[in-house]
């Protein structure tokens, strides 16, 4: 069964966009574990929205905390204990896409982030860099704090305007592959994003490379 985990070097990436264009290309389920932050649209609504799946195929999060904030202080402040240990993908007839909340060091308690579930997982992660200014930077620590953990890397994902030095010297000083990189989108329509994600990534590869 294929799976994978998409992460990002930060919030606001866009991961949550390549997660649901990922799905849909796939024909994939989606699951995001934790989700911080219920007033407006959430990560799993969006996924249902932009990548046209159906119902069934966007599970259940384990948590869901009111908050906007790290899970850590969302959980404490809705009187809510998160047990990481219990997190457990659930079963699928097809390709799962998980979704991780913020980077990978993000707290979900006093003493665990979600690096440290993922290392128990053992599964391939997508790590998704925006291509602006400080990028390099973000998505090299973040790709160090995957292969401490011997996390297995899928690629990186890249998310807005060609910077097409940036995207090589990660490339080259990371020692990752590079998937594909998906444009900012104005207006971000299913449409578009589906267009999108064809044009710029093969849904091939994500077959090949775990095969």
């Amino acid at each position: 069964m294929m799976r994978f985990v998409v992460t990002g070097t930060d919030t606001g990436i866009g991961k949550t966009v390549f997660s649901a264009a990922l799905a849909q290309a796939l024909g994939g389920y989606y699951w995001k574990p934790v989700q911080s932050g219920l007033d407006e649209e959430t990560d799993s609504q969006v996924v249902l929205r932009l990548g046209r799946l159906p119902p069934e195929r966007i599970l259940p999060e384990a948590y869901q905390l009111r908050t906007p904030a790290s899970p850590h202080l969302a959980a404490r402040l809705d009187h809510v204990e998160i047990e990481p240990e219990r997190l457990t993908p659930p079963e699928t007839d097809g390709l799962l896409v998980i979704e991780g909340a913020g980077g990978l060091l993000v707290p979900l308690t006093e003493t665990s982030v979600f690096a440290d579930v993922f290392a128990r997982w053992q599964i391939p992660v997508i790590l998704c860099a925006r291509t602006g200014l400080g990028t390099i930077n973000h998505t090299l620590l973040s790709l160090e704090a995957l292969r401490h953990r011997a996390i297995p890397v899928f690629g990186v994902a890249f998310i807005g305007d060609e910077q097409a030095e940036t995207q090589r010297i990660i490339a080259a000083m990371g020692q990752v592959h590079v998937l594909g990189r998906l444009p900012r989108l104005d207006p971000l329509t299913p449409d578009i994003l589906h267009q999108a994600f064809r044009e710029n990534f093969s849904p091939s590869l994500f077959h090949e490379r775990t095969a």
